[in-house]
């Protein structure tokens, strides 16, 4: 296939490809660092899973172009559909090729939380990790005297950047104005792969494990470090796979003083990846027959034949075999139970990704017996704890919007800030809960 130098062509080209289902045709524009972890089945299952609920193709709108660093060029090109938008991003480099591929909800405005108060706080440029694999990130420190309580923010799976943007949704963000607007410090950082995805590329034995803890705990010793800042009062708020890896942070670093599990998965990832396709499908948005192609990925991660060198072909969602070795010998609820730390768990109700019934019903059997564990259920949120009506799909994260400020406040009640100055902006206020 003759390459293609233009980069808005590029992703034009990627989006004709897909709409009419050529997955191998796709695969050939895959420059060869990227076609040895991303396969033909993982970006049709990512398209199915994204743009397939939205309907039929409608048309590309106008191509936001970039440099991107080490060489590459990255564009994002709005993608118009029946039911809805998205927004195509790829890497590209002067051989033509794709060096990156990801599929995020449509841009829009993120509207300020209506619990944020920005003159109540200051945010700082950070760097967390050390070496090549560094990343950007961003203090939030309340107004003040301190020193005062944090929070080391974690995204869920994937190459988030340090809001968690997704579309107009940036939870992260609402979570740092929100603490920081009653007396809470954080940091939250741009995960890995958003940053260094073609390094990434090339480490085939990159795990969850590394993709996590060396970031969670070089936060931890900047803010232990941070004259502004408790060093006895750091805790790990993490959301939905940042959740799930907080324990295992905790584990790491004793020092850490408590947990905060916001749609923390429990399931085995694969399986709940089987459970998130059978969803979309009673729903009418993706095809029966994507259920049958991942449930075979699952099951190639539950065989006793998994090992490093499985091809990602054969795995769910693109990651390699030591990815998912790395998920299978970890139990979070098993880890969490032996933790001494006091945790917060909150889940949404609506919640199709990481539901009440299955995964919440897992934290509540495995931490039965412990006093200081709280477990809140917001009925009306969704994943991102946004909240709605009716049943949640994926079409919901394009529709700007913030985290419910009930779980705001039970955040903040919870860890009980000592607010440097004037009243909390829950004060009063009678939250949502169930």
């Amino acid at each position: 296939m003759e390459a293609i130098t233009d980069p808005a062509a590029l992703a034009a080209r990627f989006v004709e490809l897909a709409d009419r289902g050529e997955w191998q045709d796709i695969e050939a524009l895959f420059a060869p660092r990227l076609r040895a972890v991303v396969s033909a089945e993982a970006v049709q299952a990512g398209w199915t899973t994204e743009a397939a609920p939205l309907g039929d193709l409608a048309g590309l709108g106008a191509p936001q172009i970039e440099a991107a660093g080490e060489g590459l060029t990255r564009v994002s090109v709005p993608v118009s559909f029946a039911k809805g938008d998205l927004t195509v991003v790829i890497a590209t480099a002067d051989d033509g090729l794709l060096h990156g591929l990801r599929l995020a909800a449509a841009s829009g405005e993120w509207p300020v939380p209506s619990y944020a108060a920005p003159k109540r706080f200051a945010e700082h440029e950070a760097v967390v990790g050390e070496g090549p694999l560094a990343v950007p990130g961003t203090l939030t420190v309340p107004r003040g005297t301190g020193p005062f309580p944090a929070a080391i923010l974690l995204s869920g799976g994937g190459p988030f950047d340090r809001d968690g943007t997704a579309g107009p949704l940036k939870p992260l963000k609402d979570l740092a104005w929100g603490l920081a607007s009653n007396g809470v410090a954080s940091l939250r950082f741009d995960k890995v792969g958003a940053v260094h995805a073609e390094v990434l590329a090339e480490m085939p034995e990159f795990t969850a494990a590394d993709e996590y803890l060396p970031y969670a705990r070089d936060a931890f010793r900047q803010l232990r470090q941070n004259p502004e800042i408790d060093p006895d009062r750091i805790h790990i708020v993490g959301h939905s796979m940042g959740a799930k890896m907080a324990p295992r942070m905790a584990e790491a670093e004793p020092g850490i003083a408590g947990l905060v599990l916001m749609a923390a998965d429990s399931v085995p990832m694969q399986r709940s990846v089987v459970r998130t396709v059978r969803y979309l499908v009673t729903l009418g948005l993706v095809p029966a027959e994507t259920v049958t192609a991942i449930e075979q990925q699952a099951a190639v991660v539950e065989s006793a034949d998994l090992s490093s060198s499985t091809p990602t072909d054969d795995l769910p969602l693109g990651y390699s075999g030591a990815y998912w070795l790395d998920l299978r010998a970890y139990d979070p609820v098993a880890t969490a139970a032996k933790l001494p730390q006091p945790m917060l768990i909150l889940q949404g109700g609506r919640d199709y990704q990481v539901t009440e019934a299955d995964d919440l019903a897992l934290w509540r059997a495995g931490l039965s017996d412990r006093e200081d564990v709280e477990i809140r259920v917001h009925a009306a949120d969704n994943h991102m704890f946004v909240p709605g009506a009716g049943p949640s799909t994926p079409v919901e994260y394009s529709v700007p919007g913030n985290i419910d400020p009930a779980v705001i406040e039970d955040i903040v009640r919870w860890l009980d800030p000592q607010t440097p100055r004037g009243k909390r902006l829950f004060s009063g206020m009678r939250g949502r809960r169930s």
